[in-house]
C-alpha cells in the first residue's frame, strides 16, 4: 500500500523526483572519491615531495568538496518541497474522500480514527518520503559504493566486510521484524487518545456536573499509559539496534587497523590506502545508520499507509448516479413534491428493519408532521430524504423522480435540513447563516432571523452579524443554536424544509411565534416536521404517526383523536383531555 500511495501522489512531481535522484547520486559519488584523492596526496605527493601534485590534487578535492555541498543543498530543497507536497496531497484527497461517506461510513470507523489518519498517519508517511529524498536515497550508494571502494584500495583487507555485513543484516532485521507489531499497536493507540479526549473536551460539561473529573482522569491516564508502555517498547528495541550497529562497526574498524597494520607492515598496503580504507568503513558506518533509521521509519509508514488506504479503498454506501436525472420544469412539475413509497430501512448487521412499508406524500404548501414514541424511526425516515442513507427498500422521490437518481448537489439544493442536534461552525453569526446560500445579503441575513426568532439577541451582541461563534456554537444556548440553524435553513429558501425535532429547546412563546413567522415563508414550499411536542405540530395538515417503524395513523389532530390510540396516548401524556380538544 505505501508504494502504490508514494507512486500516486509523487506521480505530479516527476520533474522533482529526477533531479532530487540525480542530485544525491552526485553527491554521493563526490563523497567516495575524496578519501581516494586524498590515499593519492598521502602516497603519491607527500611520500615524494611533490608540491605541485598536492596542490593539484588539493584544488581537485576543494572542488568535489563544493560540488558535494550544492547538490546537497538542491537536493533537500526540492525533496523537501515534494515531501511537503505529497503529504498536502494525501491529506486533501482523504478529506475529500471522507466528505462522500455517509452517516453509515463515518459511524463505521469513528471520528477519532478518521481525525488521526488524516494527520498523524499522513504525516508518518510523509516523514519517510522526506527522509527518502535527503537521506535514503544515499543509503545504499554509500553501503555499496563504499564496499567497492575499499576492496579498490586492498581486496585483501576487504575480506572483513565478507562478515561484517551479513552480521550487521541479520541484527537489523531480527530487531525490526519486531518493531512492526507494536508500531500497528501505537496507531490504535492514538486513536484511543483522541477519542478519549474527544469525548472528555465535548462532555465537560457531564463530566463536571456528576463530578467525575477524577474518573475521567483516570480513563484518560489508563489510555495514555497504555500509548506510553507501546512506546517504550518500540523505544527500547530502537535503543538496542543502534549500540548493536555501533559494536558490530566498531569491532570491523578495530579488525581493519589490526590486519592493515600486518600489511603496512608486510609492505602490501601503504598508509594512505589504510586512511581511505577507513574513511570508506564510516561511510559504510553511515550508509548503515541511514538504513537503520530507514528500517525503523519504513515499517511505521508501512502501518500507517494501510490505515490510511482502508479510508481511501472505502466506497461510500450512498454512490451518486452515473447519469443523474433532472427534475422536471414547467407547468406540469410540482417542485418540493415529497413522496415515500413501501420505504424500508434496516442497519447494517441489524436482524430487523427499522421502518416498515412507509408511505406518506408530503406537497407543496403543506406541512406534514411525524410524531411517535422514541424509537419508532421518526429521524432515520427523515435523514432518507437526503440521503444521508440510502433506503433497503422501496424508494423516496421527489417529483416523481428517485432521490438515487439525482446528482447530489441537485438533490441537496431542494433541501432545508435542520437536525436533531443543530450544528454552528467556529466563525461568526454571518459566516454560519451563509452557510445556507453564500453571497446572501445583510438583509436577508436578518429577515431570516427575524423569522427564526433570532433577531433581538443577535443584534444584543456587539458585533452583529460578526459576532464570533464558537465550534459547535458552544458560546450561545441550546435555543439560540436552533433558532441560527432554523434561520440558516431560511436563507436558502428551499423547495422541502425538514425540521428534525428543530423546536425543542425552545419555550412555548417562542415555539408560537416561530411556527407563525414560518407559515408566510414557507407558504409555498413542503415542510417536513418531526416533534415530540403535541402543540409543536397540532395544526399541521397532516399527522403522520409512527410505532415500531410501521405507519399507524395519518390525518388531522383531530382525526387522530377519534381513530388513533397510539396519537391518543402520546396526547394524553402531554395535555389534558380538554386542552388536547
Amino acid at each position: 500500500m505505501l508504494i502504490t500511495l508514494l507512486k500516486e501522489h509523487l506521480k505530479p512531481y516527476q520533474g522533482a523526483v529526477a533531479a532530487v535522484i540525480v542530485l544525491q547520486l552526485v553527491q554521493t559519488i563526490a563523497t567516495l572519491f575524496l578519501p581516494s584523492l586524498n590515499a593519492r596526496i598521502i602516497d603519491d605527493g607527500v611520500a615524494k615531495g611533490d608540491t605541485a601534485e598536492i596542490v593539484r590534487l588539493g584544488a581537485v578535492m576543494l572542488g568535489v568538496s563544493l560540488l558535494q555541498v550544492l547538490a546537497a543543498v538542491v537536493a533537500v530543497y526540492f525533496g523537501a518541497r515534494t515531501a511537503m507536497a505529497f503529504g498536502r496531497d494525501v491529506r486533501k484527497r482523504l478529506f475529500g474522500h471522507v466528505q462522500t461517506f455517509s452517516a453509515q461510513e463515518v459511524a463505521t470507523f469513528g471520528a477519532p480514527t478518521l481525525i488521526t489518519r488524516t494527520t498523524n498517519d499522513v504525516q508518518q508517511v510523509q516523514m519517510v518520503v522526506l527522509l527518502t529524498f535527503t537521506m535514503m536515497l544515499m543509503a545504499p550508494i554509500l553501503l555499496v559504493g563504499g564496499v567497492i571502494m575499499a576492496m579498490r584500495e586492498d581486496v585483501g583487507l576487504s575480506a572483513v566486510l565478507l562478515v561484517s555485513v551479513p552480521v550487521l543484516a541479520i541484527v537489523i532485521a531480527l530487531i525490526v521484524t519486531r518493531m512492526i507489531p507494536y508500531f500497528r499497536s501505537m496507531q490504535k493507540r492514538i486513536d484511543a487518545i483522541n477519542r478519549v479526549l474527544r469525548e472528555q473536551i465535548a462532555g465537560v460539561r457531564v463530566v463536571r456536573a456528576f463530578v467525575r473529573e477524577r474518573r475521567e482522569s483516570e480513563r484518560f491516564a489508563a489510555t495514555n499509559t497504555d500509548l506510553y508502555d507501546t512506546s517504550l517498547r518500540v523505544g527500547k528495541l530502537m535503543a538496542l539496534m543502534f549500540p548493536m550497529v555501533m559494536l558490530v562497526l566498531n569491532a570491523t574498524t578495530v579488525a581493519v587497523l589490526w590486519f592493515g597494520a600486518e600489511r603496512i607492515d608486510a609492505g602490501a598496503l601503504m598508509i594512505g590506502q589504510l586512511t581511505a580504507f577507513l574513511s570508506y568503513i564510516a561511510y559504510i558506518l553511515m550508509g548503515v545508520m541511514m538504513s537503520t533509521m530507514m528500517f525503523v521509519m519504513v515499517p511505521r509508514a508501512v502501518v500507517s499507509a494501510e490505515r490510511i488506504g482502508e479510508v481511501l479503498d472505502t466506497r461510500t454506501s450512498v454512490v451518486p448516479p452515473a447519469q443523474p436525472a433532472v427534475l422536471r420544469t414547467g407547468a406540469d412539475s410540482r417542485p418540493g413534491l415529497l413522496e415515500l413509497r413501501g420505504v424500508e430501512f434496516r442497519y447494517p448487521g441489524a436482524e430487523r428493519a427499522v421502518l416498515h412499508g412507509v408511505d406518506l406524500v408530503a406537497e407543496p404548501g403543506r406541512t406534514t408532521a411525524i410524531i411517535g414514541s422514541t424509537g419508532a424511526g421518526k429521524t432515520t425516515l427523515l435523514n432518507l430524504v437526503p440521503r444521508l442513507f440510502d433506503v433497503t427498500g422501496g424508494a423516496v422521490l421527489i417529483d416523481g423522480v428517485d432521490v438515487r437518481a439525482l446528482s447530489p448537489d441537485q438533490l441537496w439544493g431542494q433541501i432545508g435540513l435542520i437536525p436533531q442536534k443543530p450544528y454552528l461552525f467556529a466563525g461568526t453569526v454571518r459566516s454560519n447563516l451563509e452557510y445556507g446560500r453564500p453571497g446572501a445579503s445583510d438583509d436577508e441575513l436578518w429577515h431570516a432571523l427575524e423569522v427564526a426568532q433570532a433577531r433581538d439577541f443577535v443584534e444584543a451582541l456587539d458585533e452583529g452579524l460578526d459576532a464570533p461563534v464558537a465550534q459547535g456554537g458552544t458560546n450561545v444556548s441550546g435555543g439560540q443554536r436552533q433558532r441560527l440553524a432554523i434561520a440558516r435553513a431560511l436563507v436558502r429558501r428551499p423547495n422541502i424544509y425538514l425540521f428534525d425535532d428543530s423546536f425543542s429547546a425552545l419555550d412555548y412563546a417562542t415555539d408560537s411565534r416561530l411556527r407563525a413567522a414560518l407559515a408566510p415563508e414557507t407558504r409555498e414550499a413542503t415542510v417536513l416536521v418531526i416533534a415530540q411536542r403535541v402543540a409543536t405540530i397540532r395544526h399541521a395538515d397532516s399527522i403522520v404517526v409512527l410505532e415500531d417503524g410501521l405507519v399507524v395513523g395519518v390525518g388531522t389532530h383531530a382525526e387522530l383523536l377519534e381513530s388513533s390510540e397510539t396519537y391518543q396516548e402520546i396526547v394524553y401524556s402531554q395535555v389534558s383531555v380538554e386542552e388536547a380538544a
